[in-house]
């Protein structure tokens, strides 16, 4: 029973679960990653949020239990703050233990690096990504140093997005900055499989892919 109120506390308050597999031979955290990447700010309360400061602890947790033996992230989210998404990002890519990623509805803006932070990502048909330059919302003082900052935070996404997926910088630099496709903004959307052709996400597929490549991860 203790057990079961901890499964339940865990999907209320944090969208994780530990799924036991194959009669509890593999015990594999499920982590969403959805709505708005929550910062050092504070949502609004009627905001669906992944808060950074509940993510990190439990991957420190699953990097330090034995009995954890992969990640299943699955994503549905418009982005949010950069600086904890990234975080979030480095976190999954530096865990020892089989990751694999699943974008479902959408993985937005900083949801691009998330979606390639394991060692396969698979996305299903209909989901999107927008990819586009990085946005700041705040008061921007006109000197050069704060552009040069933006500039290397832009650098930064880049620069992890190819290192983690088969796109190179100049492909994505291009998908990123292309003028033609949104009206109010520049950038991109990718649908499904043109994720994949053009080499951010790995595979099409849904979660018994997902979970199938995991145990063979595992294995």
């Amino acid at each position: 029973m203790d057990q079961e109120l901890k499964r339940q506390e865990l999907i209320v308050e944090n969208g994780q679960i530990i799924i036991n597999g194959n009669k509890e031979k593999y015990n594999i955290l499920l982590l969403d990653i959805i709505g708005e990447i929550e910062g050092h700010v504070s949502l609004p309360s009627d905001t669906k949020t992944t808060k950074y400061e509940h993510v990190l602890p439990e991957l420190a947790v699953v990097q330090d239990d034995e009995s954890i033996k992969g990640v299943l992230v699955l994503l549905n989210t418009v982005g949010g703050d950069v600086e904890a998404g990234l975080a979030i990002a480095e976190m999954l890519a530096s865990i020892s233990k089989p990751v694999v990623t699943l974008v479902l509805g959408g993985s937005h803006s900083i949801g691009v690096p998330l979606a390639v932070s394991g060692d396969v990502s698979f996305i299903v048909p209909t989901a999107t990504m927008v990819v586009h330059p990085l946005r700041v919302s705040d008061t921007v003082l006109g000197v050069r140093q704060n552009y040069e900052y933006i500039e290397r935070m832009q650098d930064r996404i880049i620069q992890f997005t190819s290192c983690h997926s088969k796109i190179d910088e100049d492909s994505l630099r291009s998908i990123m900055f292309n003028t033609q496709e949104l009206s109010k903004d520049i950038g991109s959307v990718l649908v499904g499989k043109e994720a994949v052709k053009c080499g951010i996400i790995d595979r099409i597929g849904g979660v018994s892919d997902a979970l199938n490549i995991l145990y063979d991860l595992i294995n």
